[in-house]
Formats: structure tokens, sequence, C-alpha cells
């Protein structure tokens, strides 16, 4: 779900998003979907649920 939150976001369009203006805010929206991904699997192989 969080990854479909940030998928939705972008597929808005925003004009006036602040990453978006940013040099590094696409990378650093990547880097928040890899750290989002890790943190659920890390989650999910705790809780015995993979």
């Amino acid at each position: 779900m969080p990854l479909t939150l940030i998928a939705g976001w972008y597929g808005m369009s925003f004009r006036y998003m602040p990453e978006l203006g940013w040099r590094y805010g696409y990378l650093a929206v990547f880097i928040l979907s890899i750290a989002v991904i890790v943190f659920c699997l890390i989650l999910f192989k705790r809780k015995k649920w993979l």
C-alpha cells in the first residue's frame, strides 16, 4: 500500500510538489520506495508472513 500511495501522488502530476524542483527529487523518492520495500520485507519475515 505505501508504494501505491507514492505512485498515486506522482501519477497526479502536481505542479507544486517541492521534490519535483529538487535536483535529486526523483532519486529521493526512489530511495524512499526502496526503504519502504526493505522495511516491509523485514517486518513480514519477523512476523513469519513470508
